[in-house]
């Protein structure tokens, strides 16, 4: 929230600077003694609604292998920790060694919450089409949970089996996602100013750096990631439960690294002049953002590692604002 804060207050002053530095948009020139407007003028926008995320998720484990026993009459595949506690399985043959890196994600990244932002920019003198802005847009936290997170058919090495059909983990987690851009819009309007009481469509272009913070919490659900013992310190483990471990899932996301990420942003819309320089505004806002990541953690946060990530992520934000020119 203090992040936020101090981008909505450094845009408010950039509001303010005008009149601090005693220049100002007043849009004239001086032409042989006649004043005359250029059509230059200082424009401040808010916007709000509604964000589209989709993104295709990837396992970002790495090598971690674990081994799988088969039942010998029914063909059913468990970890090989299912059974430590009791020692050998009898009735079952070991059915080989997996590389859990390799399993596929089951859900793809499909989710819709809350976009709002702020803008602040000009538009250009002697050639009123174009405006340039400088952004901010908030796309608000949401969830990510999948139980199995990981699910498909794993080769196995060293065993009776070539290939068993494995589900493993099951994860709770969030992420929201901080964007400033610069953009540059041009108006489809005849003349030099835009008119009242009319629909005034536009397109824009341009870049964003964007602050993507995650939190995972994530369970062995299924007993087949706790005999690796490169996982020793991102967890605990427990006895009674047959040695599973116990991961550590702190739900500050301060704790975890953020994703940061050159976005791609694009805009199409229209405003409808209401008052002079004052225009509803109703558009959709593409942002794409290469790569969003999920850690684990040790306990103290002074370790991480990957776990899942969200590539090639697509927003599409469907929002209505109100933009000031003046």
């Amino acid at each position: 929230m203090k992040a936020k804060l101090s981008i909505f207050s450094i845009l408010m002053a950039m509001v303010a600077m005008p009149a601090v530095a005693g220049w100002q948009y007043d849009g004239y020139y001086v032409n042989d003694g006649y004043y005359v407007d250029d059509g230059s003028r200082f424009v401040i926008g808010f916007r709000g609604g509604l964000s589209i995320a989709r993104a295709k998720m990837k396992n970002e484990i790495g090598s971690l292998y674990t081994a799988f026993w088969v039942n010998d009459e029914t063909g059913s595949v468990v970890s090989d920790l299912s059974y430590e506690s009791a020692g050998a399985p009898s009735g079952y043959s070991v059915a080989g060694l997996g590389n859990i890196g390799d399993l596929p994600v089951k859900e793809d990244f499909k989710k819709n919450v809350f976009v709002g932002g702020a803008s602040i920019g000009f538009v250009m003198p002697n050639n009123t089409h174009w405006r340039a802005e400088l952004g901010y847009d908030y796309i608000s936290e949401t969830e990510y949970n999948q139980t199995p997170l990981l699910e498909g058919d794993l080769h196995l090495v060293d065993g009776v089996a070539d290939v068993v059909h494995v589900a493993s983990t099951a994860a709770k987690s969030t992420v929201s996602t901080d964007i400033v851009s610069a953009m540059a819009f041009y108006d489809f309007f005849d003349g030099k100013d835009k008119k009242m009481n009319q629909f005034i469509p536009y397109i824009g272009f341009g870049l964003g750096y964007a602050t993507s913070k995650t939190t995972l919490a994530l369970a062995d659900i299924y007993g087949d990631l706790s005999s690796d013992a490169s996982l020793d310190d991102f967890g605990e483990k427990n006895d009674s439960t047959g040695g599973i471990l116990k991961f550590y899932n702190p739900t500050n996301k301060d704790y975890y690294p953020s994703s940061n990420n050159i976005a791609l942003v694009g805009a199409i819309g229209a405003s409808y002049g209401i008052a002079e320089y004052t225009y509803l505004d109703f558009g959709a806002r593409f942002m794409y953002l290469p790569k969003i990541t999920w850690n684990i953690a040790n306990k103290d946060g002074s370790q991480h590692r990957e776990w899942f990530s969200a590539e090639k992520v697509f927003y599409t934000n469907l929002m209505v604002g109100v933009r000031f020119e003046f």
